[in-house]
């Protein structure tokens, strides 16, 4: 079984603009990220795909692997399947360029959900994590995810899912991580298809997954990453990299 990890990496943000190259301990933020996907010792490749030139020169600098893509992508899927489309692969690691700071326990998790799925029954794996605090619930820009007893995803949505409408219940809430595993003939399925209508309203590409038919098994991890997305992101990153 041949295991890559494609590290999804654009130029242009729109809370920060040009936060892949931005200075991290003295690496560039891309650079932090794909030498620590190639430190956990997890795949036989690992590459980040880019149509940016700087972060192409920034990755080539250390020796790294970089796809250039040809296509304008709307998601991180897109623009790893256009990578991976020709390439000789079994499972496919979707690593954040934004988050350096890598959990090499939770993606090992991942990992073995396909080495154990010996019948490939399993299209996808991503990971969730227990939220507690009402404000994290609440924020619209956390992914909410929700799962059967087998921890196959069931649902993604910004709004709070389930509704708690009967209080003598408890129940828990799930952040979805944007961490994927794929199969590669999943990747490329969702390649050829056109965005679907619950994707387009909720703006969460793992839904395309569920209303095509793919089975997304949800791992728990306790660890919180840290992305970044904004000034202050990197200003913690920062002050953790010193500690």
């Amino acid at each position: 079984m041949k295991i890559i990890a494609m590290i999804p990496a654009r130029y242009s943000a729109s809370r920060f603009p040009g936060k892949l190259l931005k200075d991290l301990g003295g690496k560039p933020v891309i650079v932090r990220t794909y030498q620590a996907a190639l430190q956990t010792n997890l795949f036989d490749d690992v590459f980040v795909v880019t149509d940016s030139e700087v972060i192409s020169k920034a990755i080539k600098n250390v020796g790294g692997n970089v796809f250039m893509s040809l296509k304008t992508h709307e998601c991180g899927s897109d623009r790893i399947a256009e990578a991976v489309e020709n390439m000789e692969v079994d499972i496919v690691v979707n690593v954040q360029g934004d988050e350096p700071f890598i959990d090499a326990v939770s993606l090992e998790k991942l990992i073995q959900v396909f080495k154990n799925d010996a019948d490939k029954k399993i299209d996808l794996a991503s990971l969730k994590v227990l939220m507690t605090q009402k404000e994290d619930i609440q924020n619209p820009n956390n992914v909410k995810v929700i799962t059967d007893h087998q921890n196959f995803a069931l649902y993604f949505s910004r709004s709070v899912i389930p509704f708690h409408r009967d209080k003598y219940f408890s129940v828990n809430y799930y952040k979805h991580k944007g961490v994927y595993a794929f199969r590669k003939e999943a990747l490329i399925d969702f390649y050829h298809l056109p965005m679907t209508p619950l994707e387009s309203a909720e703006k969460i590409e793992a839904i395309r997954y569920l209303e095509v038919g793919k089975r997304i098994k949800m791992v728990e991890t306790t660890v919180e990453s840290i992305g970044i997305d904004t000034p202050e992101d990197l200003e913690k990153a920062i002050n953790f990299l010193k500690k």
